[in-house]
Order: C-alpha cells, then sequence, then structure tokens
C-alpha cells in the first residue's frame, strides 16, 4: 500500500439540480497545484497560498440537505486525466450561518470508496471545511489522506 496525503483549496459553485428540489445542490469546483503554508508566529498565524506546477482537479458532488444544516454528499474528484476518486459522507455533514452576513460554512468528512486510474482500490478518508455565500459561490479547503494498492 502507497500513502498520498494532500491539501487543496477549491472554487466554483452550488445549485439545486432541479428547482423542484432545492435541496439537492450540484456542486462543481476546481482546484489548481498548489502549496499551502501556515505558520505560527510572535503574532499568531499566518497562512498562505501559492500557484504550484501542475494541473488542476475538478470536483463534483451531489448534497442532500436534511434538518438544521446537516447533509450527506457523494461525488469525486478528478486528479488529471482518468486519476478519480469516489466518496460518500461519514455519518453526516453540518453546516450553519457564520458572523459574517450571507456566509454559510460547514464541515464534512468523505470515506474514499474505491476510484479510477490511480486510485483503483483507494480507501482512505478526506475532510472538507467549506463555506459559500448567498450567490452559490463555494471554497472547500480539503486534506485528504488515501491508501491506494
Amino acid at each position: 500500500m502507497k500513502q498520498l496525503s494532500y491539501a487543496m483549496q477549491f472554487r466554483g459553485s452550488a445549485a439545486p439540480e432541479d428547482p423542484a428540489k432545492p435541496s439537492v445542490l450540484r456542486v462543481h469546483c476546481e482546484a489548481q497545484s498548489s502549496v499551502i503554508r501556515s505558520a505560527v508566529g510572535m503574532n499568531g498565524l499566518t497562512t498562505n497560498l501559492e500557484g504550484a506546477a501542475g494541473s488542476s482537479a475538478k470536483f463534483e458532488s451531489q448534497v442532500r440537505m436534511g434538518a438544521e444544516g446537516a447533509f450527506d454528499e457523494d461525488g469525486r474528484i478528478s486528479f488529471g486525466d482518468g486519476n478519480i476518486i469516489h466518496f460518500e459522507t461519514v455519518n453526516e455533514g453540518h453546516a450553519e450561518p457564520t458572523a459574517a452576513p450571507g456566509i454559510t460554512a460547514g464541515a464534512v468528512i468523505w470515506r474514499v470508496r474505491g476510484g479510477e486510474g490511480q486510485f483503483a482500490g483507494a480507501s482512505g478518508f478526506i475532510t472538507s471545511n467549506f463555506f459559500f455565500d448567498m450567490s452559490g459561490e463555494v471554497t472547500d479547503n480539503q486534506f485528504g489522506v488515501i491508501f491506494v494498492p
């Protein structure tokens, strides 16, 4: 088994799949290859997201909203040509309004349930910390630990 870890920031949009079912959302996001730096110093935490050589990853999912901010989700993340992770929610995710007007934030854990290409037979977990605004613009910060045969 080989372990692959990644941290990426995806940006995109979320919108109802069908206007008759506003509680079911389709999410489409993309992340450029990047380096995320976090440093703790005398003034506290600083962070920086820098571009890196490489292509982009694409993320798409279906979100089914439940009561009081709970949701479940499944989808896929494509890391290049034919290298795809399939995932589903572990238990449920949660989203709620933030102190910033018009911004909703949340978190979820996904279980990797295999994939294609490099990720055939993969397992592992991905955490997602995300936020979105009233227009449906999404920023999703993901950290994954994936095990591949």
